[in-house]
């Protein structure tokens, strides 16, 4: 493991032009760096998100990024049954680099590893009068699988599986940050 003395990754900005594109986005009514230290501190994710199974760096690096292992579930309810749902927990997997740029402020990877492998994601931060706007970007051209790969990154994998995941982290760490803001007050 690499100590926190190693230099950042550089990701570069966020790549134009990919087949996928996934945006999910929130006002937190909580100031920027409240909300900005909870997302940066991905190992304390699944202290706050049910859905997170581990979250694992591999190596650190001086700006709070590095390579990060992350597993999710994508819950389902496959029946629809309103009254009782059936809830199945599709196991996720990604490995991402990480970059945290605190001047931005924002936080960048790049899928490494898994099924993923190439997608860039970019967390976004900005103050405005009621809290903070935060905007979660993903891009991706697809799995490396002819004909197939674009449409399951189209219709499967960004709208069902990175959507409902990050839809899911989003509004965990949003309440997280809401309850500590409410707390500081």
């Amino acid at each position: 493991m690499i100590g926190e003395t190693a230099r950042p990754i550089d990701l570069g900005p966020m790549p134009l032009g990919r087949t996928m594109v996934t945006v999910d986005e929130r006002l937190v009514r909580a100031p920027l760096p409240t909300i900005f230290e909870l997302a940066k501190r991905v190992e304390g994710w699944p202290e706050h998100l049910s859905h997170y199974r581990y979250v694992r760096f591999r190596e650190h690096r001086s700006d709070g990024g590095g390579l990060v292992e992350m597993s999710a579930y994508r819950p389902f309810d496959p029946f629809r049954v309103s009254k009782a749902p059936l809830q199945l927990n599709w196991p996720t997997w990604w490995l991402s680099e990480m970059a945290v740029n605190r001047a931005a402020p924002c936080i960048r990877f790049r899928h490494v590893g898994g099924i993923t492998k190439g997608m860039e994601v970019e967390w976004a931060f900005s103050s405005v009068p009621d809290g903070t706007h935060v905007r979660i970007l993903h891009v991706w051209d697809g799995p490396r699988i002819p004909v197939l790969g674009t449409w399951a990154a189209t219709h499967l994998i960004g709208p069902v599986f990175v959507h409902g995941i990050a839809s899911r982290t989003l509004a965990g760490l949003s309440a997280a940050a809401e309850r500590a803001a409410q707390k500081q007050q």
